[in-house]
């Protein structure tokens, strides 16, 4: 009697746990844009045909629970779209689509865009030409030009020049800045965070403390191959982590 029970009672149980894993809810998600493609849709109706409902946020995004049975359409403006079922669609966790609509809201995706990053060599080969004026400034002297006529005779600019005191000051004093400010971008370029903690493993308020501690001149940098400028640096690496030890022992 209780075998008999058994035969129809587990294969009802299978069939209910079978039905209830087909119908198992998930949730649909995407993001509703308008004809663009570009801009966001928000305050849209996402409803399926239980009439559960929920609406697209700022930026066009939505979630629903669904079943693999179930279907849904979007409500733009008293406009519905038509219904799509659920299991017709290839990944239900990315279901964006495009309304016929135009909508310019606060937020829209971005185009394609390609960004170039420059070596250290073109920013200082742009930064040359910008300032070639004040690179190439020599103090003025006395020269000697030629007329159309080919009569040669003293510069007048230059005979100018040579009065103007505070120019020929401000001038040489950017010169001398605009060398140095090239200078300090070198060392930079060079002596960088990502080389240093991939040499030393430092990293946090360690990695900034080093960087100030033991930063090369521009000489040094400027004539060092790479595999000397390296093992400076792992020289005084070795010399900070005895510093840290030794400080850690006094305490």
């Amino acid at each position: 009697m209780l075998r008999n029970s058994l035969k129809i009672f587990l294969p009802l149980l299978c069939g209910l746990l079978l039905g209830k894993t087909l119908n198992a809810q998930f949730v649909l998600s995407g993001t509703v844009f308008d004809s663009s493609r570009i801009n966001y849709v928000p305050g849209v109706t996402v409803i399926n045909k239980e009439g559960k409902f929920t609406l697209t946020d700022s930026l066009g995004r939505y979630n629903l629970s669904v079943t693999d049975k179930d279907s849904v359409s979007f409500i733009f403006r008293n406009k519905a779209t038509q219904s799509f079922a659920v299991k017709s669609i290839p990944d239900p966790s990315h279901f964006d689509i495009s309304l016929r609509v135009t909508y310019k809201g606060k937020y829209s995706t971005l185009k394609e865009v390609v960004v170039f990053g420059k070596t250290y060599r073109q920013d200082s080969i742009e930064n040359r030409e910008t300032y070639a004026k004040v690179f190439n400034y020599q103090k003025p002297t006395l020269r000697t030009s030629i007329s159309p006529s080919g009569v040669p005779g003293a510069d007048v600019d230059e005979i100018i020049n040579i009065f103007r005191f505070q120019r020929n000051k401000r001038l040489k004093s950017f010169q001398r800045w605009l060398e140095k400010d090239e200078q300090e971008k070198y060392v930079n370029f060079r002596f960088n965070k990502t080389l240093v903690k991939k040499l030393t493993h430092l990293d946090g308020e360690q990695l900034n403390t080093f960087m100030v501690k033991y930063r090369p001149t521009y000489e040094f940098t400027s004539t060092t191959d790479e595999l000397t400028f390296g093992q400076y640096i792992l020289n005084c690496y070795y010399k900070y982590k005895l510093e840290l030890l030794q400080q850690g022992a006094q305490k």
